[in-house]
């Protein structure tokens, strides 16, 4: 029997004794603690099951051989972790939210421009 809480066992339609994942309901939050890379947590009905998915996913058995519909919980996550990762940089990200591309590139350049000016100020004055 495998010992996790996101997995069930369960009987298909010909009797076999399978494995399913007992729940999709799960929350994806990505933090950031001053690291390159953030930090993501797991939670299904506000208690922490990252341990559970880090089991699953990094056990000495790859799920996809004895977990039925893994590939569709895989794919559901990997759109959540993606969301929460755009979420957290959409909130610690200087741009304006509420540009168009065009005037988002614009800004991009012009904010490059403004961080630019003492650079050149300095070659100006030393050269």
């Amino acid at each position: 029997m495998i010992m996790n809480r996101l997995i069930k066992e369960c009987i298909n339609e010909q009797g076999k004794k399978v494995y399913r994942m007992a729940t999709y309901d799960i929350e994806v939050i990505a933090k950031s603690n001053g690291g390159l890379s953030p930090t993501i947590i797991y939670l299904h009905h506000n208690q922490d099951v990252t341990d559970d998915i880090r089991d699953i996913r990094f056990g000495a058995r790859s799920p996809y051989s004895y977990i039925e519909d893994y590939d569709e919980f895989q794919t559901m996550l990997y759109n959540k972790e993606q969301k929460a990762i755009n979420d957290l940089y959409d909130s610690i990200s200087l741009r304006p939210k509420n540009m168009t591309a065009t005037e988002q590139t614009l800004w991009s350049i012009g904010v490059l421009v403004l961080m630019s000016i003492p650079l050149l100020v300095a070659m100006l004055i030393f050269h």
